[in-house]
């Protein structure tokens, strides 16, 4: 008799209902006799009604859901799950803590590469600093400047791959509408400094229609409020 749980993973990107009533349904036998772990990656791709299913293996108890999303839960996964869920936020990877994987992933492509590349803290320290918090970013940049580099990964040669503009941003993520928000309240608090700032991002990150369609809302609600 199996009574531990079965670890199913599947991704909603790629996955159907049907799969996760198969999973489910293994639960009928004795291989699913202690229940299922399901993980469900990139849940916010699972639409209203798929989500309201996965809601009833969760109430029976069949399945024991753990899902991941790189999008803001509380606009994207249904009330019901999340009233059922704990939420845990995964937060940005400090430039000094990427420092360890970086050094790993340099002596794994020295080891496959049969070289012996050296990089300084510093020049390490540039790639962590360009990534963003995001470490599979500052991996793919190491990869790519130690395929070009001699003997040693200099800054130099890290300036040339990294590209001017490197902050994470999403024009249809949570971070576009904050900045638009800081961009509107700025103006609405008198702050030239800071709205120019934020205008200035906005515009370097390539978007000026947004930008253009919020100051026409700034021109109604907070200019035409305060001098009509």
């Amino acid at each position: 008799e199996n009574s531990g749980m079965v670890f199913h993973r599947l991704n909603a990107t790629t996955a159907s209902l049907q799969d996760v009533k198969d999973i489910a349904n293994q639960t009928n036998n004795v291989f699913g006799s202690g229940g299922i772990l399901l993980y469900l990656d990139e849940i916010q791709y699972f639409n209203k009604k798929q989500q309201q299913s996965l809601l009833e293996y969760m109430e029976d108890g069949r399945i024991t859901l753990i899902a991941s999303t790189t999008e803001n839960p509380f606009f994207y996964i249904y009330n019901s799950i999340l009233s059922r869920s704990a939420v845990f936020e995964f937060k940005s990877v400090t430039k000094e803590d990427m420092i360890p994987a970086l050094k790993r992933g340099l002596d794994i492509l020295n080891d496959e590469q049969k070289k012996t590349i050296t990089a300084s803290e510093n020049a390490l320290m540039q790639i962590a600093k360009c990534a963003s918090g995001d470490v599979r970013r500052a991996l793919n940049t190491l990869e790519n400047v130690y395929m070009t580099a001699d003997s040693e990964i200099t800054q130099e040669l890290i300036d040339s791959f990294v590209p001017e503009v490197s902050s994470v941003y999403d024009k249809h993520g949570d971070s576009h509408y904050d900045m638009l928000s800081a961009l509107q309240k700025s103006i609405r608090g008198s702050d030239p400094d800071a709205a120019v700032f934020y205008l200035a991002k906005l515009l370097a990150m390539g978007d000026i229609i947004s930008v253009c369609r919020r100051l026409l809302v700034i021109a109604s609600e907070d200019v035409g409020c305060a001098y009509p």
